[in-house]
């Protein structure tokens, strides 16, 4: 009986190990071929109407706003979740203003100080329309959010289009969002 549970625990691990190096060469083939994206994260909530919220603005940047706000809306609107302690977010700045003279951007501060995410907003010119605070990451949570940035496409009526899980750029939104708008 011993022996047996001897062998048992010695296999264990070698059995596990053996899962794990399969796991990451399944990995590794499919980022070889192209079929795998680390940054592809499926959301659930696309497809679906936006989530139902209201949050505050940021200081000297408006007044934030609400999901019937933005099912109001009559265009798309990009939905942009951020942070200024993210530095996709300082990459992605750039991208965002040149894709905000296409369609408007509102914006969503991740668990950030309302002083910190208002100081990097206005820092280089503010690509966003409007913008809110999400302090504790609530309202996130209901959207799906796993990380930032992540971006969300919104149809007019508030039904979620596209949803992206990595910093935005004129290439993305061309590739990506520009047919979805030719769609509407």
């Amino acid at each position: 009986m011993n022996a047996t549970r001897r062998g048992l625990l010695t296999a264990l691990p070698i059995v596990g190990a053996g899962v794990l190096g399969v796991g990451f060469w399944k990995m590794l083939q499919g980022m070889e071929s192209g079929g795998f994206d680390p940054r592809a994260i499926k959301n659930p909530n696309v497809g679906r109407p936006i989530p139902e919220f209201a949050m505050p603005g940021l200081p000297g940047l408006g007044d934030g706003f609400t999901d019937k706000e933005l099912k109001a809306e009559t265009r798309p609107v990009l939905v942009n979740f951020f942070a200024s302690w993210c530095i996709p977010c300082v990459q992605e700045m750039p991208g965002l203003r040149s894709i905000s003279r296409n369609m408007p951007i509102w914006g969503i501060a991740y668990e950030d100080k309302p002083e910190n995410a208002s100081a990097f907003v206005q820092r280089d010119g503010t690509p966003y329309a409007r913008v809110a605070s999400d302090r504790h990451g609530r309202v996130a949570i209901d959207w799906g959010v796993t990380g930032v940035p992540e971006s969300f496409l919104i149809a007019p009526g508030g039904r979620i289009l596209w949803h992206g899980s990595a910093a935005l750029d004129p290439q993305i939104y061309d590739a990506e969002i520009r047919p979805r708008l030719a769609g509407l």
